[in-house]
Parts: C-alpha cells; sequence; structure tokens
C-alpha cells in the first residue's frame, strides 16, 4: 500500500513539474494545454510520458520532448524518462484548463 502512495506522490510531482514546461508557441504549460494525456511509473521509477502537440507535424516535439526529459531529470526519484507522442485522441482546445483558456483569451 506504502508503495502506491508514493508512486501516486511521485506522479503528483512529476505533473506540477511539467507545469515548468510551456509550449513555445503558445507560452502556456503543457499541462494546462491538456498535451499531456498520460503518467506511467514502473516499479523501477522510470517514467514514460504520453503526450500529444496541437496539430500533426508541429515542429516543437524534439523540443518539448528535450524539456520534459531535462525537468523529470532533476527529480531525484525519477530514474530515465521516455516521451510517447499519440495523435489519437487529437488535441483539441476542450483539453485546455480554465487557467490555459484565460492565459490565451480564449473564452469559456
Amino acid at each position: 500500500m506504502a508503495e502506491n502512495s508514493s508512486s501516486e506522490e511521485l506522479k503528483d510531482r512529476i505533473l506540477e513539474a511539467l507545469e515548468d514546461v510551456i509550449d513555445p508557441e503558445l507560452g502556456v504549460d503543457i499541462v494546462n494545454l491538456g498535451l499531456v494525456y498520460g503518467v506511467d511509473i514502473d516499479e523501477e521509477n522510470n517514467v514514460i510520458v504520453t503526450m500529444t502537440l496541437t496539430f500533426m507535424g508541429c515542429p516543437l516535439s524534439a523540443s518539448l520532448s528535450y524539456d520534459v526529459k531535462r525537468t523529470l531529470g532533476e527529480i531525484e526519484e525519477v530514474n530515465q524518462v521516455e516521451v510517447n507522442f499519440v495523435w489519437d485522441p487529437p488535441w483539441t482546445k476542450e483539453r485546455m484548463s480554465r487557467y490555459a483558456r484565460i492565459a490565451l483569451g480564449l473564452s469559456e
């Protein structure tokens, strides 16, 4: 049971850290943009971040992948980080948090 709670705590810290990864085109973090679809942590604290981009063919995949790996590499418990880009389901503006919509001047 303790292992599961520590895994959830680590996942929360990872998501919090990912809020520091900013989409350079939109100027809002990838979590609030709704680009992060999932975070999986194995028993050795290797992390797989499943995410998407705002559109297929977006030239930022290498840059964002690097930023995610660098940011999560600063968390002591995290071992290896892999970024898995997916296109299904496709990203839509509805995935953005209220914060992101306000920051981008979009109405609710």
